[in-house]
């Protein structure tokens, strides 16, 4: 079998070489940028299964790099960020990234990581069944959302987050409960990517009968209206 690509993307060549250590022991094999530019070409050339991508860079800023990759791309992200800045990782999670990691970090929590985007990735594209609920129909294998005849766009997560509140329609779940079940893993406790990914679905969601509505203290369910 052959092994995953995983590109490491990072200024700092002493993050890029424990990251590379560390990574390549788990049996991945691991190629390195060292800016944004070289960022994007080997995003592009490589293909890889993952990016883990600094938002410091030279040339290009990592912020920049991720929105591009999302036009084109729906390669997993995980962002390395310097400040212990929600912003930053707001920002980064609005663009598209889908995890993060403060400077300094511990390279087993990155290898955790990345081993648990990877699961959710793989877990993401297996069949399911079809669900409809009022004029809205979720299809897992195809991973499309449609309203009556309109295609909802949807990224990853988003598509995700929508599948659980689905699969639990009408049941409150908690925002640790959905990042276990639309992420694959626990997300440290920063519930807040849950409310930027539940905003984004209600905006895409609008003008269906379907309601995200939010419980108070608690968390989020999925209603017919």
């Amino acid at each position: 079998m052959a092994k995953e690509t995983i590109l490491v993307v990072d200024d700092e060549k002493n993050i890029v070489e424990l990251a590379t250590l560390y990574l390549e022991k788990e049996g991945y094999r691991v190629e390195d940028a060292y800016d944004g530019t070289e960022a994007l070409a080997k995003i592009k050339s490589l293909q890889p299964a993952l990016v883990v991508l600094d938002l410091m860079l030279p040339e290009i800023d990592g912020w920049e790099v991720c929105r591009r990759v999302r036009r084109e791309s729906d390669v997993p992200i995980i962002m390395l960020t310097a400040r212990d800045d929600d912003v930053d990782k707001i920002v980064g999670l609005e663009l598209g990234a889908d995890d993060y990691l403060t400077k300094p970090f511990n390279p087993r929590e990155l290898v955790a990581r990345v081993r648990a985007v990877l699961r959710r990735y793989e877990k993401a594209s297996r069949p399911g069944q079809v669900i409809k609920i009022g004029q809205v129909t979720i299809d897992p294998q195809r991973r499309e959302v449609t309203v009556g005849d309109r295609l909802i766009e949807l990224r990853t997560q988003e598509f995700d987050l929508l599948l659980a509140l689905a699969q639990h329609k009408g049941i409150v779940l908690s925002r640790d409960q959905l990042l276990d079940l639309a992420w694959g893993f626990d997300f440290y406790g920063q519930t807040r990517t849950v409310d930027i990914h539940i905003a984004h679905l209600r905006d895409k969601l609008a003008g269906s009968d379907l309601v995200i509505d939010t419980v108070w203290g608690i968390g989020y369910k999925l209603v017919a209206d």
